[in-house]
């Protein structure tokens, strides 16, 4: 036989495709530690998506491809009248979430949103439900949609602990993808085998690469990929759920597959098996619609805002000491061209709340941008890796997001140094962090319904049992405008 012979096997399925059907198919969802983070992380990322309906560079993306299209039982987007396909709608839903860059967060070898597979879930559910009670069926419900995300949070962020996508210039929504295939496809009904083919067309996909993230070609594009990868899992799921064909060797292929094609030849390292790990750990941005590597880098700079908001013209430097992930991704130097930029730049999202003792999304909009002390700020930073730092942001038991910032003056004199290890979105300031998370989605709810709604809401969203027996459309007509 010639050796440029193909020998045309099917092989069993790839481990990792079984293993997280396996996971989505048949571990239940007991973890209570789990299930109520998933509520605060479900009130959190509406708010965020509600809170980006206000920018009209997000809107101009939201509704039908076809203008005028009805859907019957159609899917209902947060904080809008529109109805829509659940494909279109996962789009849209994705979208609005991670538009302002607000939503939690999952830092490891790779990093991502776990809530961006909200996307997938919410628009499946909710056009579901309103099928199933039009064939008298019943709907699913609010606790569906929780015991998926927190499935979907697990899938996302077991697979990034050690394999790092943007090292090989993919974006880390190929994750988003990966997960919303798996648990989409389980809510639809379907198999062990059908998640199992379904997941491997998430796999075979080509991969979104990540250069709209970094200089010099930042764009908005970031803002919508998720939403797209999301939507993009529910097309999958619906194609494999009309009897389409799966790829069990998707990853293992030689010289087809997925490790040699995109992964430089190398398996993903899994260290730990599915459970709800990632959900209980998620990391929460409460504060500030910052690139989360930076979230302790503004506290640092809000702690120093009194000291040096009358004093900007003697300062000399400003060290900013950092971990290795942030330098990587979000150090940057040179003219920064739009919002999507600024919200990746370290420096920028230093210097904002130095000048002015605030850092909100409006901030990263030109007229803000254009105050020339800011350019000013940056161009006296200089950043530095602390080797600890980057040591403890990947282990385990800690996960620290740590940044420090001293200020130095012409005259000699400086600053404090000032640390911040932990943000007020990770797990070691929960108690912390829940009542703050609750006061954003308050304020967020409010920027888009009237009093009464956003009471009636957040009333129901913070009585567990209540929230869970909800029926899923139920719940989604309540966020319609």
């Amino acid at each position: 036989m010639s050796a440029n012979v193909d020998v045309n096997h099917r092989p069993a399925p790839d481990q990792v495709l079984v293993d997280i059907a396996d996971y989505v198919c048949k571990h239940p969802v007991t973890c209570e530690a789990a299930l109520d983070t998933a509520r605060y992380c479900l009130m959190d990322t509406l708010g965020c998506g509600l809170l980006a309906l206000r920018f009209p560079e997000c809107t101009k993306h939201l509704g039908p491809i076809i203008p005028g299209t009805i859907v019957p039982h159609g899917a209902r987007v947060p904080g809008t009248q529109l109805c829509l396909d659940p494909v279109k709608a996962a789009w849209d839903i994705g979208a609005i979430i991670r538009w302002l860059d607000y939503n939690d967060t999952w830092l490891a070898a790779e990093w991502g949103h776990p809530s961006d597979n909200l996307g997938g879930i919410l628009a499946t559910a909710d056009w579901l439900s309103r099928t199933r009670v039009a064939e008298g069926k019943a709907p699913l419900t609010m606790a569906d949609v929780l015991v998926a995300m927190v499935k979907a949070h697990e899938i996302q962020g077991v697979l990034a602990l050690e394999n790092s996508f943007n090292r090989v210039g993919l974006d880390h929504v190929v994750l988003v993808k990966v997960a919303s295939t798996a648990v989409v496809t389980h809510m639809l009904g379907g198999t062990r085998d059908q998640v199992i083919d379904a997941v491997s067309q998430a796999w075979v996909d080509g991969q979104s690469l990540r250069t709209y993230r970094h200089a010099p070609n930042a764009g908005s594009r970031k803002s919508w990929a998720a939403g797209d990868a999301t939507s993009r899992a529910v097309r999958l799921a619906l194609i494999t759920m009309s009897g389409e064909m799966g790829y069990p060797g998707v990853l293992t292929a030689p010289k087809w597959g997925f490790y040699d094609v995109l992964f430089k030849g190398n398996q993903f390292a899994l260290q730990q098996g599915y459970g709800t790990y990632v959900m209980e750990n998620v990391l929460f941005k409460i504060a500030y619609p910052a690139e989360f590597h930076a979230q302790t880098a503004v506290e640092c700079a809000m702690k120093l805002h009194g000291q040096v908001k009358g004093r900007l013209d003697e300062i000399d430097r400003i060290e900013l000491t950092t971990h290795e992930s942030a330098i990587r991704i979000i150090s940057k130097v040179g003219a920064l061209n739009n919002p999507a930029d600024r919200d990746h730049c370290l420096q920028y999202m230093v210097a904002v709340p130095l000048i002015f003792g605030r850092l909100i999304a409006e901030d990263y909009e030109d007229d803000v941008a254009a105050d020339p002390r800011i350019d000013a700020l940056r161009g006296k930073m200089v950043v530095q890796e602390d080797k600890r730092y980057s040591r403890e942001y990947l282990e385990a038991d800690k996960r620290s997001i740590a940044n420090a910032i001293q200020i130095f003056f012409k005259d000699g004199t400086h600053t404090a140094k000032v640390e911040v290890e932990y943000p007020v979105g990770h797990r070691r300031r929960r108690e912390e962090g829940i009542p703050l998370l609750v006061e954003k989605f308050q304020h967020n709810l409010a920027t888009r319904f009237p009093a009464k709604r956003v009471n009636d809401i957040l009333a129901l969203c913070q009585d567990g049992s209540r929230l869970a027996a909800t029926p899923v459309h139920a719940f989604m007509d309540l966020l319609v405008i």
